[in-house]
Order: C-alpha cells, then sequence, then structure tokens
C-alpha cells in the first residue's frame, strides 16, 4: 500500500466493511474504534474513513504503532469495541493482506 491518504481510506474502507459484514455488524453496535497505523503511515488518519463509512457517533482514534526492527511495514489495524448480539466466540477477526501472518489462527481466509 501507498502512503497517500486515498489508499489508506481504500485500505481502511476494506478492513471496516469486511469486519461489519463478517460479523453481521451494525454502526449503532460499535461503542469506539482504535487505529494503529505503522510509522511508515501518515499521508491520512484511518478514523477519516470510517467517518466516510457515517460513523458519525462512534468515538474515534488514532495512533502510531512503535517503530520495532522487522515488524510488518504499511500496516493498519483497528480495535472495534462493540456491543455484539452474537457471543464472542462468534466473533470473526480480519486480517488482510501481509497481516494474515500476524495471526493465522484468527485471520479472514
Amino acid at each position: 500500500m501507498e502512503d497517500t491518504p486515498t489508499a489508506i481510506a481504500a485500505a481502511t474502507r476494506e478492513l471496516l466493511e469486511l469486519l461489519m459484514a463478517e460479523n453481521a455488524l451494525s454502526a449503532h453496535e460499535i461503542v469506539s474504534a482504535t487505529f494503529t497505523v505503522t510509522p511508515d503511515l501518515r499521508a491520512a488518519f484511518p478514523a477519516r474513513a470510517a467517518r466516510d463509512l457515517g460513523w458519525r457517533e462512534v468515538p474515534l482514534l488514532c495512533a502510531t504503532e512503535i517503530a520495532v526492527p522487522g515488524a510488518l511495514p504499511r500496516c493498519i489495524r483497528v480495535l472495534l469495541h462493540v456491543e455484539p448480539g452474537i457471543p464472542r466466540t462468534g466473533i470473526r477477526h480480519v486480517y488482510l493482506r501481509d497481516a494474515r501472518t500476524l495471526r493465522p489462527e484468527l485471520g479472514y481466509t
């Protein structure tokens, strides 16, 4: 992914839309969201893409991950705090592209 506002927004939208679909979530079930980006992504806030998806009432926070040598580059992560209508064991975690290597046992296939 390039470090451009367009690329960051597209990747964030893809991640959020898939998370919402896989877990049958609606925006009103999201309590808050915390986004992190690796230090090589500085062109835009991922939270902007969430706002563009209509998450107007959801508190959003963006942060930069620590620069650990050898860490996966150009990575956007989101931690959603939700009130789902399903048991916790039914929640599907989504890891796209190279991020699948971070948690293969939880990743979306």
